[in-house]
């Protein structure tokens, strides 16, 4: 399952770079808190979508109805989610997507940190993976340095208040790094991703709801300022769109291999928004030739991190660690032992049954006729862009996410 779980880390990263592009809206006057509503809708769309088309409604509720508990853990990462998706866009607007990026991406060292202390992640798990996994988290805190020196500096012009871009990204990193432990304690308990992530979505869309109503002054400006943004909407809702299928590969990462490995393979997004901020925006094409330099050393130097960690394959040691985590969640919640190794194996339990079509197609409907509606009233944005390159990033992404999916879909059919 390491490879299964590596494969769905790289896919998360291609499928979460792209997904940030439409946020580059807030440097066309669009406020943050109305990108981040626009995007969660897409979110919600897609997070109810995608898993009725893949296993259907009546074995997400199946699958719910086996461990309520997970229900409250869920809305409450959706809720860190959405807080930290708002400051992404603060920090695009404020530092440019190509920087914004790395320094949210330190989220990994978060992740490392928390599986550690919660779910018993390295644990046993010998000298030389520790050696990987803490060299790889240094590497990644140097980089984050490097881009953090290369904002503030002033060189680049892009980035009108630095200091106030940098706190906004690192402050998601923080919110995202703990989201992850919902995510995990779900899958040590056997759930499916595809289950979790449609509760998620009420978390993220009633937090983002809270924000939007409360920085834009109430109900009606609100609403107003939606019916203003017609024309950009169909562009969040994309954007939201993509975040869950990358995110949907970010979840099984993290369910297979862990989210001290899964998360660091994951924010392999970092090149991805650096391709899409420098190449298709021309983010760094007025930077001087030493922030340039800086960019680039810092997200090599990030990668490079994230790519010691994940090598790092769990022994026997650990995973005997993890079996004891596994065994405690089991006798928290009263939960079959061997169903939940099972699930980890990449299997689901052979009684769930696909009930309800008809609800399935009727929310596959909604969604299409959501993305028509959008459309239809939709209008290119006035951003310099380079749509070669924007072709081109397009075709790789999609080609990643279909061979991701295969991968995924022959080796456990989505479990």
């Amino acid at each position: 399952m390491h490879q299964v779980g590596v494969v769905c880390g790289f896919a998360a990263g291609a499928g979460l770079g792209a997904a940030e592009a439409p946020t580059k809206l807030v440097t066309a006057g669009l406020s943050p808190f109305l990108i981040s509503l626009g995007m969660v809708a897409g979110v919600f769309v897609g997070r109810w979508t995608v898993p009725a088309l893949l296993k259907g409604t009546g074995f997400v509720f199946a699958d719910l109805r086996r461990r309520p508990h997970l229900a409250v853990w869920a809305i409450i990462a959706g809720a860190l989610w959405a807080v930290a998706n708002t400051l992404t866009v603060f920090a695009i607007r404020d530092v440019g997507l190509s920087i914004a990026f790395p320094l949210w991406n330190t989220n990994s060292l978060v992740g490392v940190l928390w599986g550690y202390l919660f779910f018993r992640e390295l644990r046993g798990a010998g000298t030389r993976t520790w050696t990987k996994v803490a060299g790889g988290a240094l590497i990644i805190v140097a980089g984050a340095i490097l881009l953090g020196y290369a904002s503030s500096s002033g060189a680049t012009s892009f980035s009108p208040r630095p200091a106030a871009g940098v706190a906004a990204a690192l402050g998601a990193a923080l919110l995202w790094g703990t989201m992850y432990i919902p995510y995990r304690k779900a899958y040590l308990s056997g759930m499916n991703p595809l289950s979790f992530v449609t509760v998620f979505t009420v978390g993220e869309v009633s937090t983002v709801l809270i924000l939007a109503l409360t920085f834009e002054s109430g109900w009606h400006p609100l609403v107003a300022a939606l019916a203003d943004a017609r024309p950009w909407l169909f562009w969040l809702f994309l954007g939201g769109f993509c975040w869950v299928i990358g995110d949907l590969f970010q979840q099984y990462a993290a369910k297979y291999i862990g989210i001290g490995r899964g998360i660091p393979l994951s924010n392999t997004n970092q090149l991805w928004g650096l391709a899409w901020g420098a190449l298709v925006f021309g983010e760094l094409s007025g930077a001087d030739p030493t922030v340039r330099i800086l960019v680039l050393a810092g997200s090599a130097a990030m990668i490079l991190g994230t790519i010691a960690i994940a090598s790092a394959s769990a022994p026997s040691g650990e995973q005997a660690a993890r079996s004891r985590a596994v065994a405690r969640e089991c006798d928290r919640y009263g939960l079959d032992p061997d169903q939940v190794e099972a699930a980890l194996a990449g299997e689901d339990c052979p009684e769930r049954e696909r009930r309800g079509r008809w609800l399935d197609l009727l929310v596959a409907a909604v969604a299409v006729g959501t993305f028509v509606w959008l459309g239809a009233s939709a209008r290119r944005p006035a951003i310099e862009m380079n749509l070669a390159a924007m072709a081109v990033l397009s075709a790789a992404t999609l080609a990643v996410l279909i061979a991701a999916g295969y991968a995924l879909w022959k080796r456990t059919r989505f479990a």
